[in-house]
């Protein structure tokens, strides 16, 4: 409190202090709630990451994620239907690669053919109108469930850049209109670029993982994609760590300067303040994704009673919007895009 403000109240009673400045008078009613209401939540918010599997008419739930499924492409197709008729602006695509076509070096990624490619084909000829985000990290594709190329029981830097760039030409081909590489090798963001560039790809974007930090909020997600088990040690050598915000900064901005176009932060609610120093510094588009195990903990409290689902997901989505975000990757999307509507 400062000594003006202590002088101007010396002596007076509560009821004398805040008369004239009563902030519950906008509280009062829903109208007028929502006639002061700071941030909104809207379907232009939303990115819905979807998982991929091989095969026809396949439709597998993830028990670590009630209410998410693996789907085959020609399912994914109509999810995508759905999402654009809900007026969800992109989809973000994962896929579960069989173990057969896994790799040390997590090769598979460069086949044109792949199964995130074949999605991306099949989504952009049915619902063109749609966004399509991919991932260029190997983790998918290796046998190591590393994203990255291993070497002697290290993650090799370069030669992961040179095929993750590679593998980045080889999505935007296929119709993919962002590339969003999530494995955080130093450099990838301008090999990237120049590789778009140089293949024409001038207008596919990049939306840097920026600040993907070494969580413990990834478990259900490496179920959904079947790299759980697989991963031997951890990936704190490439991840950022839990307890470093300036480092996290100092990411981002290199990764502008190489030519991102979009910042994303991950995991999302443990890291609000990441986000909001993103904005502050920056300005640029900034993202969140709401990881697999924020989807698990929301649903599993619902699940025991314990707390209102519902609630629990509109709050925690406007609290990214509240932070400075200007979209949100979520599995909640079709969900809240439907409430919305209603």
């Amino acid at each position: 409190m400062n000594r003006m403000f202590k002088a101007t109240t010396a002596g007076r009673s509560v009821d004398e202090i805040t008369e004239g400045r009563r902030l519950r008078r906008m509280r009062k009613a829903d109208w007028s709630r929502r006639l002061v209401q700071e941030n909104r939540l809207t379907v232009d918010d939303l990115i819905w990451p979807i998982f991929l599997i091989d095969g026809e008419n396949r439709r597998e739930e993830i028990a670590a994620m009630p209410g998410v499924f693996r789907l085959s492409v020609d399912l994914a197709v109509r999810e995508a239907e759905r999402a654009a008729k809900l007026g969800i602006p992109a989809l973000a695509t994962f896929p579960n690669v069989e173990l057969s076509l896994r790799d040390q070096t997590g090769s598979a990624i460069l086949d044109p053919d792949n199964l995130v490619n074949r999605a991306s084909r099949a989504i952009k000829a049915a619902v063109p109108e749609i966004g399509v985000i991919t991932d260029a990290a190997l983790d998918p594709f290796t046998s190591h469930g590393h994203d990255g190329i291993l070497r002697d029981g290290i993650i090799v830097n370069d030669e992961t850049v040179a095929q993750i760039a590679t593998a980045a030409v080889l999505q935007a081909d296929a119709g993919a209109d962002i590339i969003a590489p999530s494995d955080m090798m130093d450099g990838r963001i301008g090999a990237i670029r120049d590789a778009l560039d140089a293949a024409g790809f001038q207008d596919v974007a990049i939306m840097s993982y920026a600040t993907k930090f070494a969580s413990a909020f990834y478990g259900p997600y490496r179920e959904a994609i079947g790299t759980k088990g697989l991963l031997k040690g951890d990936k704190k050598t490439y991840y950022i760590d839990h307890a470093n915000a300036d480092e996290a900064v100092r990411e981002a901005e290199q990764d502008l300067a190489e030519g991102a176009d979009m910042l994303m932060v991950k995991p999302g609610l443990p890291y609000l303040d990441i986000i909001r120093r993103l904005k502050d510094e920056f300005a640029m588009p900034t993202f969140a994704y709401q990881v697999s195990g924020e989807y698990a903990m929301i649903r599993a409290a619902a699940a025991n009673g314990w707390i209102d689902g519902d609630k629990a997901m509109l709050e925690s989505l406007v609290a990214f919007k509240r932070a400075g975000c200007d979209g949100i990757l979520t599995y909640f999307a079709p969900q809240v895009a439907e409430m919305l509507r209603a």
